[in-house]
């Protein structure tokens, strides 16, 4: 299950979202987990890759797995997208920003499920 947390401002099929995410996860064999989903903009990035990283930049995507005190054991973790960043990367490739979004939660369920 995905639990997704944005802003109305940014422009997301939710349902199709959380339906491909859902989609990848059972692709990976990782099914009946729930992982947190959450857009947020430039400044909460940096702050969060400063914190976690150290490195004063917004990166398009961060993991956080949840380790063995995490209460809920159905609870995978935290995929934290920056939602400027990926729609930034999806011009520079030349691809849609919901195939660019999709790429990213591809990249952090790898990092979550390592």
């Amino acid at each position: 299950m995905i639990n997704l947390v944005s802003s109305s401002r940014y422009k997301l099929n939710r349902k199709r979202v959380k339906k491909q995410s859902d989609d990848i996860l059972t692709a990976k064999g990782v099914g009946g987990v729930t992982v947190n989903l959450i857009f947020v903009g430039r400044n909460k990035m940096r702050q969060l890759s400063f914190n976690y990283k150290k490195e004063d930049v917004a990166l398009p995507v961060l993991a956080f797995q949840y380790g063995e005190e995490n209460d809920d054991e159905n609870l995978l973790g935290e995929i934290v997208i920056c939602y400027p960043q990926a729609v930034l990367l999806a011009a520079e490739r030349n691809r849609k920003v919901e195939e660019t979004i999709i790429n990213l939660i591809r990249h952090g369920i790898d990092n979550l499920l390592k």
